[in-house]
């Protein structure tokens, strides 16, 4: 069954498109014009990714993803941004808001094909380890390695903080830096510290990456 992808845009020529490349590239593709139509089409459709434009009339693409992540089902969906806004500040606040990913238009169709690529595959593998964490939980092993298999595998030292390990875990929920700030009392420039810190002590190149290191490592439970 393809993957849905979800893509949002006021522009009816990017709109089309873009769909009719991922059309062609075998996603299922749903569309809508601004954020407002698009919010309940992500209830409806519940698609693996989201390429949206920031500004648009009646819901920008900012508040369009504000509202998706106030979901605990949709915190992990990965999300790309097509805008002119480039400025460091805008980055900032579509990073902070949970955007794994920025290209400014123009912006060639072939290098928004790899990045979703690029996305989805790191999104899939983060999903596999949740269920197979989850299938251990519920046939009572808790996540128990067999003895002569965990003999069998390289002791891995992670020097973690207390803080970083909460800022982990609320990653892995899929919280931004605002919430996280909020959670932990911090402000979002220094989450973003302790983000940088967590990226830089698992050799991990962003968000999606350092959680599916967590898991795999049982960082977190």
């Amino acid at each position: 069954m393809p993957l849905t992808i979800l893509v949002v845009d006021d522009d009816l020529g990017t709109r089309l498109s873009i769909s009719d490349y991922l059309d062609i590239s075998g996603y299922s593709v749903i569309a809508a014009e601004n954020g407002r139509e698009a919010l309940p089409l992500v209830e409806q459709y519940q698609p693996h990714l989201i390429v949206t434009d920031i500004g648009m009339p009646e819901m920008d693409g900012y508040e369009l993803i504000k509202r998706v992540r106030a979901r605990p089902v949709f915190r992990l969906l990965p999300v790309i941004f097509l805008t002119a806004h480039t400025s460091t500040q805008e980055r900032i606040r579509g990073y902070q808001l949970g955007c794994d990913n920025y290209l400014p238009k123009p912006f060639e169709l072939e290098e928004l094909g790899v990045v979703i690529r690029a996305l989805l595959e790191r999104s899939q593998l983060i999903e596999s380890e949740w269920r197979v964490r989850l299938a251990e939980v519920s046939d009572g092993s808790d996540g128990a390695l067999d003895p002569v298999a965990t003999q069998l595998q390289p002791t891995l030292e992670i020097n973690l903080t207390q803080r970083e390990y909460q800022v982990l875990e609320l990653l892995a929920e899929g919280l931004p830096n605002i919430a996280i700030g909020e959670h932990l009392h911090l402000s979002p420039r220094t989450v973003e510290k302790y983000v940088s810190s967590l990226l830089r002590k698992t050799d991990s190149n962003n968000r999606t990456e350092l959680i599916r290191f967590a898991l795999k490592n049982h960082l977190i439970s």
